[in-house]
């Protein structure tokens, strides 16, 4: 009778790192729920990723745009798309997440925005965009810059022990910019006149 080979020290170990060891151990345990609406962060975050759609959706509603300069309305719609972003990416932990959610917010609220200026615009126009999908496309791809460039900072201040220096300085940061965009893009003939 031949003696069977004892297997390689650590063979047994590295097929078993691959199941996890709940399933090792005979009993299999459900993964955590990774969205847990009971979380007060969790409705921060999609908070900040609806407050840019929320603002257009109440000015389109309440009054459209007009053709031409921007309005107040747009400005504060940058601002909105640009600050929900930043807010959103404020309740992350970790510098790659918090760049990844403040992007990714942005780019969440931006389109949004177009798609309410674009549904509640009234009218049809050939030639140019009317003045709602204008002010909403000037406003939101200024407030996805203001994002953008605040989301380096959101990721350096994600490891800051007070949630405020995070939601603060990026949040400065990117409405500045989104103000910025705004003045550049609608001024240089970002908006089509009716």
């Amino acid at each position: 009778m031949t003696k069977p080979i004892p297997p390689r020290p650590g063979a047994a170990r590295d097929e078993g790192d691959l199941v996890p060891i709940s399933v090792r151990l005979g009993e299999v345990v459900p993964p955590e729920d990774p969205e847990d609406w009971t979380k007060p962060l969790t409705w921060v975050a999609a908070a900040g990723m609806l407050l840019g759609p929320g603002l257009a959706l109440a000015w389109f509603v309440a009054a459209r745009p007009s053709a031409g300069d921007p309005e107040p309305g747009t400005w504060l719609l940058a601002g909105g798309v640009a600050a929900g972003a930043v807010l959103t990416g404020a309740t992350q932990r970790g510098g790659l997440r918090a760049w990844a959610a403040t992007i990714a917010a942005a780019l969440f609220a931006a389109l949004v925005v177009v798609i309410v200026g674009a549904a509640l615009s009234g009218e049809r126009l050939a030639d140019v965009a009317s003045p709602t999908v204008s002010h909403a496309f000037g406003a939101a791809a200024s407030g996805l810059g203001g994002a953008v460039a605040a989301s380096p900072l959101a990721a350096l201040l994600a490891s800051a022990p007070a949630r405020w220096p995070r939601v603060l300085a990026p949040g400065g940061v990117a409405v500045a910019v989104a103000a910025l965009l705004v003045g550049l893009l609608m001024a240089t003939g970002g908006t089509a006149s009716a």
